[in-house]
C-alpha cells in the first residue's frame, strides 16, 4: 500500500510539475496560464493530449515536437522529475497530512521562482507578495509556529536583505540585489520563522559565491557579472526544511 502511495505521489508531482511549466513560461510575459493551450513555442502548434504526459512524452518524442520536429529544451521533463522528487520526499518527510499539502504548494512556489529569475532575472511579485501573508498565517495555524516567531521572521528576513542591499549600493554605487530577493526572503522567514534565517542566508550566500566565482573563471567575466539570488535562497529554504533544524541544533550544541 506504501508502494502504491509513493507511486500516486510522484506522479501526481510530476502532473503539478508540468502547470509550474506554463507558469515558468507564461508569467514574465503576462498571457493568461490557461488560455491558450499548451503550444510548441517554434511552430506553435498545439500540444496533443497524449502527447502531454509528463516525462513519458518526452522520451516517446525524443525530445522533439511532433508537428516541426525542432528539439524541445530538456527543462520540461526536468522541473517534472523535479516536482514528482519533491512531492515523494516531503510524504516521506512529514507523512500525508496537511503540512505536507502546505510545503509541497510553498516548494512548488520556489521551483517557480528559481527557473523565473534564471531566465529572467526577476522574482514576480505575484507569488511573493500574496505568498507573505498567506505562508505566515499557514505556518501559525497548521506548521506550529508562533505569531512572535513568523511575524520576526518576515522583519528579519525582508530587513536583513535590505540593509546588506543598501550597504552594497553604497559602497560599490551599483545595485547588487533586486527588490524581488527581499520579498522572497520575507515570505521564507514567515512561513519557516526567523529560526530558519541564519541557515537560510548563510547557506545560499556559500552556494551563490562558490557558483558565481566557478561561473565568473568559467566565462572569464569580471567580478560585476551577475548571478541571481533567487535560486540559491530557494534551495537553501527546502534544505532547511529536510535538514536545517538538525544542523543547527549540532551547531548551536558544539557553541
Amino acid at each position: 500500500m506504501v508502494i502504491f502511495l509513493d507511486i500516486f505521489l510522484a506522479v501526481a508531482g510530476a502532473a503539478i510539475g508540468s502547470f509550474l511549466n506554463v507558469l515558468i513560461c507564461r508569467l514574465p510575459e503576462g498571457p493568461s496560464i490557461v488560455f491558450p493551450s499548451s503550444r510548441c513555442p517554434k511552430c506553435e502548434h498545439a500540444i496533443r493530449f497524449y502527447d502531454n504526459i509528463p516525462v513519458v512524452s518526452y522520451l516517446i518524442l525524443k525530445g522533439r515536437c511532433r508537428d516541426c520536429h525542432e528539439k524541445i529544451s530538456s527543462r520540461y521533463p526536468f522541473v517534472e522529475v523535479l516536482t514528482a522528487v519533491i512531492s515523494l520526499a516531503l510524504f516521506w518527510k512529514f507523512g500525508l497530512n496537511l503540512q505536507y499539502l502546505f510545503v509541497f504548494v510553498f516548494g512548488c512556489s520556489l521551483i517557480v521562482i528559481t527557473f523565473i529569475d534564471l531566465d529572467h532575472q526577476i522574482i514576480p511579485d505575484v507569488i511573493t507578495l500574496p505568498g507573505i501573508p498567506l505562508f505566515s498565517l499557514i505556518a501559525v495555524f497548521f506548521m506550529g509556529i508562533s505569531w512572535m516567531e513568523v511575524v520576526l521572521g518576515v522583519l528579519i528576513g525582508g530587513g536583513c536583505l535590505y540593509a546588506i542591499a543598501v550597504g552594497y549600493e553604497l559602497i560599490t554605487k551599483r545595485e547588487g540585489m533586486g527588490g524581488g530577493d527581499i520579498k522572497l526572503l520575507a515570505m521564507m522567514g514567515g512561513f519557516l520563522g526567523w529560526k530558519s534565517l541564519l541557515f537560510i542566508v548563510f547557506v545560499s550566500s556559500l552556494l551563490g559565491a562558490l557558483v558565481g566565482v566557478s561561473m565568473i573563471i568559467a566565462k572569464g567575466k569580471d567580478m560585476k557579472y551577475a548571478v541571481p539570488f533567487g535560486p540559491f535562497l530557494s534551495i537553501a529554504a527546502m534544505a532547511y526544511l529536510f535538514v536545517g533544524q538538525e544542523v543547527m541544533m549540532l551547531f548551536f550544541l558544539q557553541y
